[in-house]
């Protein structure tokens, strides 16, 4: 069983940024792709980025051009630098394979934008 633990969340203002990290306990180097998802409050999960083996990036229309996904096969983690941020994208942040690793998922981190 793979872990997974994110990290950096935080209370942003409107317009803000934050990195998130999502660091795995074993080598990510040969799995196909990597994503993250979010669950905003009263709401289900809903896929907010993802990434391949070979780098190529995909995104929701709701964050294309604010977020971007990378990952660092060397330390295990795959990163998400999410900019101009905005009240709706408050929510809790996880990361995980795709497909998904179903014992994997991990305690997230919560994002928080307001004013």
């Amino acid at each position: 069983q793979v872990q997974l633990v994110e990290s950096g969340g935080g209370l942003v203002q409107p317009g803000g940024s934050l990195r998130l990290s999502c660091a795995a306990s074993r080598s990510i180097f040969s799995v196909n792709a990597m994503g993250w998802y979010r669950q905003a409050p009263g709401k289900g999960r809903e896929w907010a980025a993802s990434i391949t083996s070979g780098g190529i990036t995909n995104y929701p229309d709701s964050v294309k051009g604010r977020f971007t996904i990378t990952r660092d096969t060397a330390k295990n983690t795959v990163y998400l630098r999410m900019n101009s941020l905005k009240p709706e994208d408050t929510a809790v942040y996880y990361c995980n394979a795709i497909p998904n690793w179903a014992s994997s998922w991990g305690q997230g981190t919560q994002v928080t934008v307001s004013s």
